[in-house]
Formats: structure tokens, C-alpha cells, sequence
């Protein structure tokens, strides 16, 4: 049996962790931090979560990776900046991917499981859902360039959590590594939006068939596209559409049932971003950490959901029509394999 057939077996498998009741529940609680705030938006950033200089390494780390393609790429040269001096992405990815990474074995590059195990990133999560046993998702990072040419953009507002899901099921993150002001590009967040999820789902609704949605083959189980009426239909109900500006360092937190979407960068600034989603261990199934313990042996990706909808991501970005002559299944750096990685993988219990 090929890894593949095993992999996709396994995917198949953990459907059965599909659940449309409430997992937990936050209601009537005040904490008086910042998960007050978070409880209330859907949304807060944490300022100072890691150092100035720590943020910088990964920057820093991040234009090395893209340097190890051999494609020309030059941080310093405009010109560089276009696909064909950049690894490839997934020839369904939208606009908005087109700067995330997800292949090549970069969702286990060590310098990402760094950024996850982060002292102060896991006491977040801790701190938020209430445990210390936690899984996470082996999510991409983001490296947008401002100004390509070679890109149109158009907003791809969304959610991340299945319109039958109830309660807040998942919780996704990023931590920002460089400048993000309001011409840098990044995220937009639909405040208050989570809130009224259940509400706004009581009726029938249709996805927007956006040009850059992917193929309903792909079964993207917690993905929801909004069409542009359905924002006033949240603004209309005192919700806030905001850019999400954020110093090296910060992190912000979003619940995925919030709507939002990400811009690219109009002004001089590169944006650097890993993305971090952690939820308690003890919603996964045998099978789902089966199936991560598969993905991380493997070096794959998954989604942002670290305990089901896990999908692993086995198709090969493509260049010319062609897999990338650049493919790779490993990362350049692998990642220290130590307890905090392997509990954090689901490879080890606690």
C-alpha cells in the first residue's frame, strides 16, 4: 500500500470526527485579560509576544528559504519578485495564497515548529482553551511581496469553520514578524462576526462562487465563501470590518468562525507571518492523530483545524503545467524532534 493510499485512507477516516455539538463553552465568563476581548470580538492581538530582534530572525530565516530555490529571487530586486523566481503554489490556490506557503516540506521547516513553540505563543493557547494539552496544526506561513505585477487581487472574504459546527470549535493565530501598518498588506477581520454565526446560518445560505474558490471536489469541509451583500448584512448588526496592524512580534488571535480575509501589501514593506492554530488534545479522535502522526512523518501540511478536518496536503505545486523541477518532500531544516514538537504533533501523549 502506497503512503499515498495510507494517507487518504486515513483522511477518509476521520470525517467521523465531524461534530455539530458545542465542544465547549465560554458563555458568562470574565477573566478580566485579554480573553475578555477575544470572548467579546472574536478577535484580539497580543502585543510583545515574542522580541523585536526574535521577530527579525524569522524574517530573516524566511528570505533564506526563499533563496534556497535557486530561482533568482533577490529581496532587494523588484524585478525578483514574480512567480517565476518564487517556489510554486498549488495551481487551485487563490490570490490571497499565492503568498502562503504550504509545500516543499515547509510546513515542518524548523524554523517553523520554532515559531510554534514559542514559550509565549503556547501559553496563549493554554490560557484561552484551559489546558495544557494541545495539538497543533501544521499550517503554512506567509510571505507577501507588495506591488507584484504579476498578481489581481480581489477580497475573498470567508470562514474557516463549517456553517454546521456549533460553538467555538477552532481558534486560529498568526504571529507577525515585520512592520504590518495599513498599507502592508495582511489581515481583515469582520469584528463581532463569530457571534452572530449561528444566527446568520439559522437561514439557508449560498456560498459566493468567487473565481478563485476551490473545486467542490476538494471538499473543503470548513470553508465558508461570503458573498459582498452578506458584510453589510454583519456591519448591519453593529460588526466592524478592520485591518489588522500589527509590530514585529505581536500575535493575533481569531476565532474561526469569524469573517475575514487577507490584502495584499501596497506600500515598501514585505510581510513575514507563520501561522499558529492550537486546540485542546482531547478533541481529537485515534484516528485523527493517526492521521497527523502520518502528516508529520511525512512532512505535510494540513489545514488550520489541529485536531480534524485535517486533509493533508499531497498535491505538488506545479510550474509550466509540470510538477516544480524545485519539488521537494522534506524541509531544508528539519525540526528538533523534542517533547514540546512531538506532544504538540500528536505523535506523543502527554
Amino acid at each position: 500500500m502506497s503512503t499515498t493510499t495510507t494517507i487518504q485512507e486515513a483522511a477518509e477516516a476521520t470525517n467521523e470526527s465531524f461534530t455539530v455539538e458545542d465542544l465547549v463553552d465560554f458563555s458568562g465568563r470574565q477573566y478580566g485579560d485579554w480573553r475578555d476581548e477575544f470572548h467579546k470580538n472574536g478577535c484580539v492581538v497580543l502585543k510583545n509576544v515574542i522580541s523585536p530582534e526574535r521577530a527579525k530572525y524569522y524574517c530573516d530565516k524566511q528570505i533564506e528559504w526563499l533563496k534556497k530555490f535557486e530561482l533568482g529571487f533577490d529581496e532587494h530586486d523588484e524585478s525578483t519578485w514574480t512567480a517565476e523566481h518564487l517556489p510554486a503554489v498549488s495551481k487551485r490556490a487563490n490570490m490571497e495564497e499565492r503568498s502562503m506557503y504550504f509545500a516543499y516540506g515547509s510546513t515542518h521547516e524548523k524554523m517553523a515548529w520554532e515559531a510554534r513553540t514559542e514559550p509565549a505563543v503556547i501559553e496563549i493557547f493554554e490560557k484561552l482553551w484551559e489546558t495544557k494539552e494541545l495539538l497543533c496544526s501544521f499550517d503554512g506561513m506567509n510571505i507577501s511581496l507588495p506591488r507584484r505585477k504579476d498578481l489581481n487581487w480581489s477580497p475573498w472574504p470567508h470562514c474557516d469553520q463549517n456553517p454546521n459546527r456549533k460553538g467555538m470549535q477552532a481558534v486560529q493565530g498568526l504571529l507577525n514578524f515585520a512592520p504590518n501598518g495599513p498599507k502592508d498588506g495582511g489581515l481583515m477581520l469582520m469584528k463581532g462576526s463569530a457571534k452572530l454565526f449561528d444566527e446568520f446560518f439559522a437561514q439557508k445560505r449560498e456560498a459566493y462562487d468567487h473565481e478563485d474558490a476551490p473545486p467542490p471536489e476538494l471538499k473543503y469541509m470548513d470553508l465558508f465563501l461570503f458573498h459582498q451583500k452578506d458584510l453589510k448584512w454583519f456591519q448591519d448588526r453593529e460588526c466592524e470590518l478592520v485591518k489588522i496592524n500589527m509590530e514585529p512580534g505581536d500575535f493575533v488571535l481569531w476565532d474561526s468562525r469569524t469573517m475575514h480575509y487577507a490584502c495584499l501589501p501596497e506600500g515598501d514593506q514585505i510581510r513575514h507571518v507563520q501561522y499558529i492554530c492550537m486546540t485542546p488534545r482531547r478533541f481529537a479522535t485515534e484516528k485523527a492523530l493517526e492521521l497527523k502522526k502520518i502528516c508529520f512523518e511525512n512532512y505535510m501540511g494540513t489545514t488550520h483545524w489541529p485536531h480534524c478536518n485535517i486533509r493533508p496536503a499531497v498535491e505538488k505545486p506545479m510550474r509550466n503545467g509540470e510538477v516544480c523541477p524545485k519539488y521537494r518532500t522534506e524541509p531544508f531544516e528539519r525540526p528538533e524532534l523534542t517533547n514540546t514538537v512531538l506532544k504538540l504533533a500528536g505523535v506523543k501523549p502527554y
